[in-house]
């Protein structure tokens, strides 16, 4: 498992007219998330883009619990609680500040080639940085 925390600050225009952050804007949040935790685990998105790789999002699952509010700083957990294939699941977590839990989503993405935009395995070269998060011990960074 691989887990990675970001901060996102509430911005007023991501807010709407009750004062509470749009529902449309959390896949954003999740962005980050994601973009952050494939950085620190050592796959930056510019690196996958490079190599011919794309990560588009098959399915999203999203649970709102409660609203996040203009000003708000949001930590945004980023899961990876499988060992990747030809897929990547990502799971976030939403708090706010007290710790309160806004929401929580699921996103699959798979792995497509950049020239055919086919979908194929995972490369060899990503296998290789993620599996150590997968042996027997858990590592969280």
């Amino acid at each position: 498992m691989y887990k990675h925390c970001s901060k996102v600050r509430v911005r007023y225009g991501e807010t709407d007219q009750m004062g509470y952050v749009y529902y449309g804007n959390y896949p954003l949040y999740y962005e980050v998330g994601r973009v952050e935790a494939m950085r620190n685990i050592g796959i930056p998105y510019r690196l996958l883009e490079e190599n011919g790789v794309m990560l588009p999002v098959k399915t999203m699952e999203i649970q709102y619990r409660a609203p996040a509010l203009y000003d708000d700083e949001l930590t945004i957990e980023t899961i990876i609680s499988e060992m990747p294939n030809s897929r990547m699941t990502f799971e976030h977590r939403v708090l706010n500040e007290k710790g309160i839990l806004l929401n929580t989503a699921k996103l699959v993405l798979v792995f497509v080639d950049s020239k055919t935009k086919r979908p194929t395995p995972m490369p060899q070269w990503i296998e290789d940085i993620v599996a150590p998060y997968f042996s027997n011990r858990n590592r969280d960074d």
